[in-house]
């Protein structure tokens, strides 16, 4: 697989799409719609110069987010730099590139005054390899071989050690191993040959990341992906120092972009499946449910099912399933309650579409049904046909292409990672149940005249605590992943919300909300950062988001409260609030009005400027019960709570 069958052909007239994005009034959402495709080397530089140009220009490159990514590595990697901005378009991110010098990585790294740090990284990839580490031969002596591989550890920990104290993260490269077998097939058993020792260090790496707030780039199973035969190249590392063979650029620059959208929030959220051929082979309207092929026993029906499975696993870790298919619905959900074969059940199926509107608005529907953004969607859909009307109609939408035979359905979707992960939270393995729990909501709603009534009985249960080391994953998670309920849309890190976390002048909240039908698990994440304003102590809100999932149910009134409460108990007079606005936040433009802050102009950034005097605030009256553990360690020094937190 050296290039990306699962992504639509290049455009025949690519350079004058390249050409027309001079004039285009949206060309960050032209871009990535082109980045799309399955383009070579050449393609996606020509790519990446037109966005640096557009970049230069100052044109605005929404809606795809900016990434800063530093680059440390080992070998000639100014190829790979070349295309990593049109890849990484591809997953919804603008990506500017500071390479360090060839070799350099560790020179770099312990510089604060380097080049890279000076480009304010978000984050910065260290692509090493094997014999940066000195594991390219082998090391038989007794005890040489846990040596050499405690020294790799040691070495990567040095540079990523640095990376996080001058306040950015690492992404580091696991080894890659070569295909070259010292003992043959007992290599493994041996702890000094290469191979074993290449396996202990990529366990050392994965443990480090954790520890540091780090990410991993998984190029051994890229390396494994394509054939270590091939992936590695002799004479090209002989000639050109280059880390791996130059055809395989395109794949390894798609995985860096996946990491960097991932990081950005910009991974897919739902699942949409088609059905005739798709979850099974048949047409369920003409054929009927007794003949469709689906299940053990035949090669079609084992080839959908494996489509099923794979649907399933990805549900398991929090993608939601959703059905868009063309279909009487009756007729279109008989399958899932008469086949016993099938492994989707209707209750996996938090969305269900099926209808004879055009796919294009379906998939419109449920979006909103399932308040995600329409970018947020995945159609898996086997008709060439649907799946170029709905990339015409909505280029927004991630439509893998799909070969003809119905085996290869799962592999290419897992292979076009777009559901890239960073990191896995307690919350990924409900948040497919809660959004069929909502869709409860809504039927309870749709019943109920009055709001009041209805949010008094949903049994809302809010819980407030401070930033730590448990809910941190699930804290950078959302920071990075809300755009559309979020006042300043600033981006953190894992390791660096630790740092803000146990910052001093710093006050966090991490809220949890659940109910009479489900856990929402964590809704809103607050940052204030003490400072100020005309002699009097105040919170300047840095951070205040929320999942939209929650609106309408009073929460921001309660978040509101719990963060005047702490206020109050820490000796701060004033909270200010600041909106900056995004192609996306629009919806929060009259938040901080809404919530009876006063307008205090804009600041030298043009940027609504909101203040809250706290010394006549009183509690409202609000529809849920709150749990508070340990929300007073969090006011900082001297803060005393009291009773007062114990209210509801």
């Amino acid at each position: 697989m050296s290039h990306m069958p699962w992504l639509p052909p290049k455009p025949e007239n690519l350079r004058v799409q390249l050409k027309a994005l001079q004039d285009d009034t949206h060309p960050g959402q032209t871009i990535q719609s082109l980045a799309g495709h399955d383009l070579d080397s050449v393609a996606l530089g020509m790519l990446s110069r037109k966005i640096e140009a557009i970049r230069s220009e100052g044109r605005s490159l929404s809606p795809l987010a900016g990434f800063r990514l530093g680059v440390l590595a080992s070998a000639t990697f100014d190829l790979i730099a070349d295309i990593l901005p049109a890849a990484a378009a591809r997953h919804g991110v603008a990506l500017e590139v500071s390479l360090a010098p060839y070799d350099q990585v560790i020179q770099e790294a312990l510089d604060p005054s380097s080049a890279v740090y000076r480009s304010r990284p978000d984050a910065v990839l260290v692509a090493i390899d094997h014999r940066w580490l000195g594991l390219d031969r082998p090391r038989l002596e007794p005890g040489e071989a846990d040596k050499a591989a405690a020294e790799a550890i040691s070495r990567i920990r040095m540079v990523s050690g640095a990376l996080r104290d001058n306040g950015t993260a690492p992404i580091i490269s696991l080894i890659a191993q070569p295909p070259e077998m010292l003992f043959g097939h007992t290599d493994r058993r041996i702890r000094g040959t290469a191979r074993a020792m290449i396996n202990a260090v990529n366990v050392g790496i994965v443990d480090l990341a954790g520890e540091l707030g780090g990410y991993t780039l998984d190029v051994a199973a890229l390396a494994e992906t394509v054939g270590t035969q091939n992936w590695f190249s002799p004479s090209q590392w002989n000639l050109f120092k280059l880390p791996f063979a130059g055809e395989f650029a395109p794949i390894y620059a798609d995985a860096v972009g996946r990491i960097a959208g991932a990081i950005r929030g910009k991974s897919r959220k739902c699942l949409v499946l088609d059905l005739d051929n798709t979850l099974w082979s048949g047409v369920v309207g003409d054929d009927g449910v007794e003949n469709l092929k689906i299940g053990q026993g035949s090669p079609e029906g084992e080839a959908h099912l494996a489509v099923q499975q794979l649907a399933l696993d990805l549900r398991g870790r929090g993608v939601i399933l959703a059905v868009c298919s063309k279909n009487n619905e009756e007729t279109a959900r008989r399958p899932f309650r008469e086949l016993p074969d099938m492994l989707v059940k209707e209750s996996d199926i938090a969305v269900f579409q099926a209808n004879w509107i055009d796919k294009a608005s379906n998939l419109e529907a449920i979006a909103k049904a399932l308040n995600i953004g329409i970018d947020a969607l995945v159609l898996l859909d086997d008709n060439p046909a649907e799946r170029a009307q709905v990339r015409a109609a909505l280029p927004m939408i991630a439509v893998p292409e799909l070969p003809a035979d119905p085996s290869l359905f799962a592999p290419y979707l897992a292979a076009a990672g777009l559901f890239e992960a960073v990191s896995f939270s307690a919350e990924d393995l409900t948040r497919a149940a809660s959004y069929a729990a909502e869709a409860r909501r809504a039927e309870v709603f749709a019943s109920t005249r009055n709001l009041g009534d209805y949010l008094s009985n949903l049994g809302m249960v809010l819980t407030c605590t401070p930033f730590d080391a448990v809910g941190r994953q699930r804290i950078a998670q959302l920071i990075n992943k809300s755009n559309q309920f979020n006042l300043t849309t600033r981006r953190y890190t894992e390791s660096e919300v630790a740092a803000i976390e146990a910052a001093p002048d710093t006050f966090t909240l991490q809220c949890r909300l659940r109910d009479k039908f489900g856990d929402f698990g964590m809704i809103s994440v607050v940052i204030c950062r003490q400072v100020s304003w005309e002699s009097r102590p105040a919170w300047d809100i840095d951070s205040w988001l929320m999942s939209c999932r929650v609106l309408g149910r009073k929460v921001e009134e309660a978040v509101l409260s719990e963060t005047v409460l702490a206020a109050k108990s820490a000796g701060i007079d004033m909270l200010i609030g600041k909106y900056v606005p995004t192609p996306k936040n629009g919806m929060v433009e009259e938040h901080y009005a809404k919530l009876g802050f006063a307008s205090a102009g804009r600041d030298e950034a043009g940027n609504a400027v909101w203040l809250f005097d706290i010394s006549g605030y009183t509690l409202p009256e609000l529809p849920m019960s709150f749990e508070r553990p340990d929300v007073a360690a969090n006011a900082g020094p001297g803060a005393n709570f009291g009773e007062v937190l114990l209210l509801d």
